[in-house]
Order: C-alpha cells, then structure tokens, then sequence
C-alpha cells in the first residue's frame, strides 16, 4: 500500500465530521443565498460525496461566478509549480460557507466614511490611515506572591 495516488488520498482528518457533528446536514446549510460575487471559503463535507471539492482546494477563499440549483461555480487561486492559476470549480452548497474575511475591511470602509463626512461637515481633517497600537500603560511588577 505504498504510494498510493487516490483522489481521496490523506483526506481522513480532512473530510471527517467533528464531534457530535454526524448525520443529518442542517436545514440552514441549504437556506443560505449566494450571488454572483460573493467571496466563499471552501471546505469539504465528508457526509456529502457529491459534488465535492478536491482536497487541494479544502480551506481556500474563492469568487462566486455562477449559482445553479444545487452548487455553485468558484473561481479559486491555484499554485501549480512557479504558477498561480485561477481556476474555475463547482462545488455543491453543503461544502461552502460565506467568507468572513472582508468583514473587519468593510467595517472599516463604513466607519471611514462616516468620519469623512463629519469631518467636512466640520471643515478639519482626519487621520483615516490604520495607527499602530499605542505603548502599554505603565504598571508595577510584583516578584513576590502573595
């Protein structure tokens, strides 16, 4: 058994369902909306054998380019030797999951405009640019337990 080249080759941690996770697929797996554009992580659903993901896109973050009545179309960055394709996959819903990484970003964007707009409102200027975190407070040091 050495050297094996399966499709599902290492795959076992991989696709496993977690602790108390086994079964029946939630209902709100499928209630989920998904339009063109939507940014999408990807990851695999061992319960669900359709339309499943190849291992090598397990976690990547893809565009969505195309929705049909079961899966959706992913365009996801592939490193494929010095290269870094974007390939176009289709995968069934129960193995994605809206991204939460643009969220932090467009908080910000918000919150930006908003001090834009009070700004000119006021007519001064504001620091929009992100600002290292400050020293901390100074604090004494006991070497002694009490």
């Amino acid at each position: 058994m050495t050297n094996t080249k399966g499709k599902r080759r290492g795959t076992w941690y991989m696709f496993s369902r977690p602790f108390r996770k086994h079964g029946v697929v939630p209902l709100a797996t499928y209630m989920r909306i998904y339009k063109k554009g939507d940014i999408a992580d990807i990851k695999g659903m061992g319960t669900v054998q359709k339309g499943m993901p190849h291992k090598c896109y397990h976690g990547k973050t893809g565009r969505v380019y195309s929705v049909t009545q079961h899966a959706v179309g992913i365009i996801v960055n592939k490193q494929v030797k010095g290269k870094i394709l974007a390939k176009r996959i289709n995968v069934r819903i129960e193995h994605i999951k809206h991204s939460k990484s643009q969220d932090s970003f467009l908080k910000r964007v918000k919150e930006n405009g908003q001090k834009k707009k009070e700004a000119k409102e006021k007519g001064t200027w504001v620091q929009l640019k992100h600002q290292p975190a400050p020293p901390r407070e100074v604090h004494f040091v006991r070497t002694y337990s009490l």
